[in-house]
């Protein structure tokens, strides 16, 4: 295994923002350019890391610091690679791999695949094939160029160490990626399926994410006979009911709850008083408004976690129906909503089957 991995990072990132530098945004959890180094250190395929950049101080504090080696980039990415290229060359590397560090996404088994294929060529390129349609102009005139034959490539590329530095050294013009310099010679070029959601990062729009919430719901009512129970929005046959000005319904209220908690906003009863105009409403009206307002501000719905807890019913025997039920309230699909069913070991009021209780955590997501 003699096979080396190159990052470059020693970009200016001026299309992405004035004040940082890209490679050190913030991108699910951890800086963009951690998610390259961490996974070609997990892949275990490497003999050495290399880190090329400007900013050498900044990996100090870093805690894989002394498993990467980190040199100086150049003006240009093209001179940047040149330094790594030179930098490696006392190892006698058989396999290089350049990688750009604004594409985060690429997998470990894309990696696998590139160095599988380096066996029986000298330089190999993942790509993948565009989705729109692409013009292009001539003097004055626009032409279609055809999809088909259009290759999007990517990085990681991969190349045998000992061709990829010749060209590097002879190279006078700048490229914007090592198989430019195959291809300029004419040199053969093994072109492998990359992955779609290896995209490269250019902009800060690229990375925009929605901002996740949270909410906690709570509802208990009391069982009381001769009343219809209502959970989830559909009746249940039972012989008590929940009491409440409402219909009862435990599991409604404790979503609706939930949403308004996760929307930073006061509890069911501020908007559904105990007056004269909610007295005996159904908990699916005042689920409805609710939801309405939530994908009217940009949100949607991630999941809900339902727990409901009681001796009777038993959950077992209505959780596909209740789950239907949510759904079409909600409009959320039936595969993120969960039901449990949770008994108290005869404790307390609902130990003695004289109440019902639920609680409720949704995960919402809001969107430009």
């Amino acid at each position: 295994m003699n096979n080396y991995f190159v990052i470059l990072a020693a970009g200016k990132s001026k299309r992405f923002h004035k004040k940082k530098l890209k490679q050190f945004f913030i991108y699910k959890n951890k800086e963009i350019i951690d998610h390259s180094i961490e996974k070609s250190l997990n892949s275990k395929l490497f003999k050495r890391i290399l880190v090329v950049t400007n900013n050498l101080q900044h990996f100090k504090k870093k805690k894989y610091y002394r498993d990467i080696t980190i040199i100086k980039g150049g003006k240009e990415r093209s001179d940047s690679s040149r330094n790594a290229l030179k930098y490696l060359k006392k190892y006698r590397p058989n396999n290089i791999l350049i990688h750009d560090a604004a594409r985060p996404d690429f997998t470990i088994k894309l990696l696998t695949s590139l160095i599988h294929h380096l066996k029986k060529n000298k330089a190999v390129i993942p790509f993948i094939k565009p989705n729109d349609t692409i013009k292009y102009k001539f003097k004055n005139n626009l032409f279609n160029l055809n999809r088909d034959k259009a290759l999007f490539t990517q990085t990681p590329q991969a190349f045998r160490f000992k061709e990829l530095y010749e060209l590097s050294i002879k190279q006078e013009n700048k490229i914007t990626d090592e198989a430019t310099l195959f291809i300029d010679k004419d040199y053969k070029v093994k072109f492998i399926q990359g992955e779609k959601q290896n995209n490269k990062i250019t902009y800060l729009d690229d990375i925009k994410t929605s901002k996740t919430f949270f909410g906690l719901g709570f509802d208990i009512h009391k069982l009381v006979r001769n009343k219809k129970l209502y959970l989830g929005g559909i009746k249940i046959p039972f012989h008590s009911g929940l009491k409440g000005h409402s219909d009862g319904d435990v599991i409604l209220h404790a979503i609706t709850d939930a949403i308004l908690g996760a929307t930073i906003k006061k509890d069911i009863g501020t908007y559904f008083p105990n007056t004269k105009k909610f007295k005996n409403i159904k908990s699916s009206k005042m689920l409805k408004p609710i939801i309405k307002d939530l994908y009217r501000s940009n949100f949607t719905i991630n999941n809900l976690d339902i727990n409901l807890i009681c001796e009777q019913p038993k959950v077992s025997k209505y959780r596909e129906k209740i789950i239907n039920s949510i759904s079409k309230l909600t409009t959320l699909d039936k595969g993120l909503i969960n039901l449990k069913g949770k008994t108290v070991e005869k404790l307390g009021l609902i130990g003695k089957e004289k109440a019902i209780a639920c609680e409720v955590i949704i995960s919402i997501s809001k969107y430009d």
